[in-house]
């Protein structure tokens, strides 16, 4: 079952959008859980993969396996990366940068994240 969107969680995940940089609430949140997906709740990414990149959204060197999906971007340039139960736009992943060992950069919306502390 799918929650039910707000206009702007719908023009990032629904459309494609992206939030403005340094607006989200996780850029900068780093407790101990489990990010997932806004629309549909599955588990995307763990606490212990994200990381500080100072590029103004969340970023997370690894995500749970199986849980997103990458495509290449409308634009023919970047790589999309989406939530692989229910297709709703996350961000983009980047790689080659050395932010971390994995050199790997899921760069995310805040807005298409829910997150759960662990228990």
């Amino acid at each position: 079952m799918y929650k039910k969107l707000s206009i702007e969680e719908q023009r990032v995940i629904l459309y494609k959008g992206t939030e403005a940089p340094f607006s989200g609430e996780y850029e900068n949140f780093f407790e101990e859980g489990i990010y997932c997906c806004k629309q549909c709740g599955s588990a995307l990414y763990e606490s212990k993969d994200k990381f500080h990149s100072g590029c103004g959204w969340p970023s997370f060197d690894s995500c749970i396996q199986g849980a997103v999906k990458e495509q290449l971007d409308s634009d023919g340039r970047r790589i999309e990366i989406v939530c692989a139960k229910c297709g709703g736009h996350l961000g983009h992943v980047f790689r080659g940068e050395g932010f971390t060992p994995k050199n790997t950069r899921h760069c995310v919306n805040s807005i298409s994240l829910e997150f759960q502390a662990r228990k």
